[in-house]
């Protein structure tokens, strides 16, 4: 994919949980159309945020990332929350991205929100993560959904404000139900497994909500 693409768009169809320290790993043996978990995927991820100085993307529900490690490192740019979920637009990382680095946002990602945004972007927050990703998997060996055990740093850059946290995500997969009533069956199920285990609805819609303390 070039630098000026107009970069790949996917939906991502996810609920997320806030859960403690100590809170066990769900048992995901009712969920409708999962026979098996897959091992444990450790992923080590660098996201940066940002956001014009007047926060015209939080304005519009918008965020931009650049992300570091796991099989989607790149630029995100997410759209606002909807019932369907959420659309998210992705380019590659230019080589050898070192982390610590002043975030500069390529032309392609600055193109995809010119209606809504215009530089100069600031530093808004960095978050770390020590994730292990579980593929919940149908008869076939393909993936039903992905399961997330997140271990959060975050920093808000603008206030100085440092937090951790745990979250778990579930993010349907390409063997997912496509229907709306096949998804709520299948989300009832995730909830009900989550709640068992002693995890909780999320308090926050994103973790760049969370850190910035919405």
């Amino acid at each position: 994919m070039s630098a000026g693409s107009s970069g790949a768009s996917s939906v991502e169809v996810e609920s997320k949980y806030d859960v403690d320290e100590t809170t066990p790993l769900p048992d995901w043996s009712a969920l409708p159309g999962v026979v098996r978990v897959g091992e444990p995927e450790p992923r080590d991820l660098d996201a940066r945020y940002l956001d014009t100085p007047a926060a015209d993307l939080a304005r519009a529900g918008v965020a931009v990332r650049r992300r570091v490690g796991g099989p989607d490192a790149g630029w995100h740019v997410k759209g606002p929350a909807q019932a369907g979920g959420r659309t998210e637009t992705q380019w590659p990382l230019e080589a050898d991205v070192d982390p610590d680095a002043e975030t500069v946002v390529p032309p392609a990602v600055q193109d995809a929100v010119a209606s809504i945004a215009a530089p100069p972007f600031m530093p808004l927050a960095r978050v770390r993560n020590e994730r292990t990703a579980y593929a919940l998997l149908d008869a076939d060996g393909e993936e039903v959904a992905e399961f997330v055990d997140d271990h959060v740093r975050a920093r808000d850059e603008r206030r100085g404000v440092e937090s951790s946290w745990r979250e778990w995500e579930v993010e349907l997969g390409p063997a997912g139900p496509a229907d709306d009533e096949g998804r709520a069956a299948f989300f009832a199920a995730v909830d009900a497994a989550v709640f068992a285990a002693g995890g909780r609805p999320a308090a926050s819609g994103s973790k760049l909500a969370r850190t910035l303390g919405h």
